[in-house]
């Protein structure tokens, strides 16, 4: 497939006219000749906006077999582009091939889900409660509920991940499940990535006869593009994986509007790792590496990165300091995803270690002259300095942590209570630990929206029962989750339909129930 640089907006190419921009190889340091895209604006997002106004009626009415076979599609196209998009997304981000491979088997797996989803059709939430013309002292009318969509919805590619969280990731995926339209603003750091994408998108809409505005991809440069579609009215919901900055900053312009939409932002997370006494005595040299090897996957790119470690001194803290630091040493430096990700990551490094009190315990190999490639780093304070020290909590988007020495249970719980909202927590933990986990649980319950036992919170599952969110800043709102099956809510919202004739009912809720749902009727599922 060749990449011509082209928007699509509906079933056209449209050449921005914003100027242009060159995809960049963060391995070589240098620019990718071929092609150049052109950037887009108001005017291309107002083209989109459009188009996806006109199709969302006709398709949110679309069948639920027409919207699963639409999404098997477009994951049967991914893959038939075979190795041209593994090979462009690893020149446009520097991540290993075998990391690309797995990356585009979880992609189309999202999609596969999504489209079991859709045919179960439990997601609608269908509810009867029939009419009761003869209850005392007050009829009750025939009430009905059902799910409903909430409008086109923009979503803004990851840096980090060039297919599951971009283009065709999991917002998009869910999101037209769902009914919804689409206009996704690729990241600049994939441009071409997206294009391939994009492009299977746009020819499985085609294939399946649906409006062409139910997808589009823009080219933007800078914040104008993103602050246009998220303040254009056709818009009625926003799907945003990035920084604690840019997720802010959307929302601040969401909630500006004449009619303020919500912004679904996974943001800033340090994913807290709690080392239990009785795991640490017997098992800190394999927790170390584990933890080391967790910490560098993916240069540390990775939104659920191990970023704070919390113990209480021991002879097993130090045990597990000594393996982490041995294993960290034998690690190579990574080419991190763009520059600017490289610079914000030595920029935090050197915030660390300008901190008085924190010690530098180990670090991986030094990156010689290979460019925008990151040096793992662990460093280790005590619970004093972190309470009084609000720097150390800010996320370092790599491959770094600090371990937090505490003097007992209760100042590990009290570092618990200072952390903000996180996405994970970890507890590593034998039986023996189970008492003193009882006490802490209960705020981990209150930090994060994943807690994990005896595992690493990188890898995360694409399945019914996940929950990729937490309470604030790791996302704007801690109701719902971005992976898994309910990532499905965030674009639906509850309509309830009294009285009105069985015909006119949508065909979720008529009293034939032709589409076979599982629906509550009266308080109890049929």
């Amino acid at each position: 497939m060749t990449l011509t640089g082209e928007m699509l907006i509906g079933s056209t190419l449209i050449r921005g006219s914003e100027g242009s921009q060159r995809a960049f190889n963060p391995s070589t340091d240098s620019e990718i000749p071929e092609p150049s895209f052109g950037m887009g604006g108001a005017t291309e997002v107002e083209r989109a906006a459009l188009l996806a106004v006109q199709a969302f009626d006709v398709y949110r009415s679309s069948s639920s077999t027409q919207r699963a076979a639409f999404l098997e599609t477009i994951a049967d196209n991914i893959m038939q582009i075979g190795d041209v998009l593994i090979e462009r997304a690893h020149a446009e981000t520097g991540l290993p091939l075998a990391r690309l491979q797995g990356e585009r088997g979880r992609t189309v797996g999202q999609l596969r889900l999504f489209a079991q989803v859709v045919r179960d059709g439990h997601y609608l939430r269908a509810t009867i409660d029939p009419a009761q013309p003869q209850r005392q002292p007050t009829p009750r009318s025939d009430l009905r509920l059902l799910k409903m969509l909430l409008g086109p919805v923009a979503v803004f590619g990851a840096s980090n991940f060039p297919l599951a969280f971009s283009v065709a990731g999991g917002d998009t995926a869910s999101a037209l499940a769902a009914g919804a339209p689409v206009i996704v603003k690729a990241h600049s750091a994939h441009l071409g990535t997206s294009e391939l994408v994009g492009r299977a998108i746009q020819k499985a809409g085609q294939a399946h006869g649906l409006p062409e505005g139910v997808f589009s991809l823009l080219f933007g440069a800078g914040h104008t593009m993103g602050e246009a579609l998220v303040a254009h009215p056709a818009i009625k919901a926003v799907g945003f994986t990035g920084s604690r900055q840019g997720g802010l900053a959307l929302l601040k312009i969401a909630n500006a509007r004449h009619e303020p939409i919500p912004v679904y932002a996974e943001m800033s997370s340090i994913n807290p790792v709690f080392l239990m006494p009785s795991a640490l005595e017997h098992r800190a040299e394999a927790i170390g590496k584990a933890f080391a090897d967790s910490l560098t996957m993916g240069a540390g790119q990775f939104c659920t990165n191990p970023g704070l470690v919390i113990a209480v001194e021991s002879p097993g803290l130090d045990a597990f300091i000594a393996s982490a630091a041995a294993t960290l040493q034998s690690k190579a430096a990574q080419t991190m995803l763009t520059p600017g990700i490289h610079g914000a990551y030595c920029a935090g490094v050197e915030n660390v270690e300008s901190i008085e009190g924190v010690r530098k315990v180990a670090q991986g190999d030094a990156p010689n002259a290979q460019p925008n490639a990151a040096q793992a780093v662990l460093y280790a304070t005590d619970a004093k300095r972190f309470l009084t020290t609000p720097q150390l909590e800010s996320e370092m988007f790599g491959p770094a942590s600090i371990v937090i020495r505490c003097t007992n249970l209760d100042e590990v719980i009290q570092v618990a209570e200072r952390l903000e909202g996180q996405l994970t927590a970890t507890l590593q933990l034998d039986a023996a630990d189970y008492c003193d986990a009882r006490r802490l649980l209960p705020v981990l319950e209150r930090k994060a929206g994943r807690i994990l036992a005896n595992g690493f919170p990188t890898g995360v599952e694409v399945c019914h029962a996940m929950v990729h969110g937490g309470p604030f800043p790791s996302t704007s709102n801690a109701m719902y989750t971005s992976v898994g099956a309910t990532a499905i809510d965030r674009f639906l919202r509850p309509v309830c339909y009294q009285d009105l004739p069985d015909a006119l009912l949508p065909d979720a809720l008529q009293q034939a129930n032709l589409l076979g749902l599982r629906r509550m009727t009266d308080g109890a599922y049929v």
